[in-house]
């Protein structure tokens, strides 16, 4: 049976973490499609990366699944998507679910309060 650990380091064997400064010239170049994978709640505490998507970890498969009513159109499989959570766990989770679903450029950005400490732009 597998733990959160195993689990956690399946997915960042497979979604690369990238540093916030690196994340922050993704975002500045505007080819890249960020996510916030956190509920509203906690996105209400901290803000977010300014434009990122808003979809919780719980509803991803749903967004992401293009036979499905609930598909956000903004995704597509082939576009450069940062994940972005709290602390950097749920967005290396929720990348791996994505790889799986065939997203191919997956990455993970890591905890909104590096991203703001790092001087990122953000929004409530």
């Amino acid at each position: 049976m597998k733990d959160a650990k195993q689990f956690l380091q399946e997915a960042n064997a497979v979604v690369p973490r990238i540093s916030a400064a690196d994340g922050i010239a993704k975002h500045g170049a505007g080819n890249s499609l960020f996510i916030d994978v956190r509920d509203s709640g906690d996105i209400a505490k901290s803000g977010t990366i300014a434009g990122a998507l808003r979809i919780p970890r719980g509803f991803l498969e749903f967004a992401a699944d293009e036979n499905l009513p609930y598909f956000n159109a903004s995704l597509s499989k082939d576009a450069d998507i940062v994940l972005v959570c709290g602390a950097g766990g749920q967005a290396a989770l929720a990348g791996k679910t994505l790889k799986e679903m065939g997203y191919q450029n997956v990455c993970n950005v890591g905890g909104i309060s590096d991203w703001i400490a790092a001087g990122g732009k953000s929004e409530a």
